[in-house]
């Protein structure tokens, strides 16, 4: 059993980023917020899918090259190989989850 809570964790970039809750070892877990104007770098898994669902705000996610506009409630998923750009593209925050299984130490490769 692992207990976590989120208000013992910081976001990578002070109010924003990701957030880890849990990292490995089957499953990478936790929260990120992009502000208005933000982006998260384009990259692929070549192990791990990445789920993002979206709880507050909307998301731009560019799949492959396919940009899916998504809302609170919608669930995304980048399957192993296919690159995933994140972006802010609105005037408020964006709050998701994201979830990578199966989790490996180094699967994340930067993509132009």
């Amino acid at each position: 059993m692992q207990l976590v809570k989120e208000s013992e964790r910081e976001y990578r970039f002070g109010d924003s980023g990701p957030k880890y809750l849990r990292k490995g070892p089957r499953l990478s877990a936790g929260i990120v917020v992009l502000l208005p104007g933000q982006d998260f770098k384009n990259h692929y898994h070549n192990i791990m899918e990445e789920s993002f669902l979206v709880l507050e705000g909307k998301l731009d996610i560019s799949i492959d090259g396919k940009v899916y506009k998504c809302e609170p409630g919608d669930l995304i998923t980048a399957e192993p190989g296919e690159t995933h750009y994140l972006m802010n593209n609105y005037d408020t925050p964006m709050k998701a989850i994201f979830m990578l299984a199966p989790y490996q130490i180094s699967d994340k490769v930067e993509a132009e």
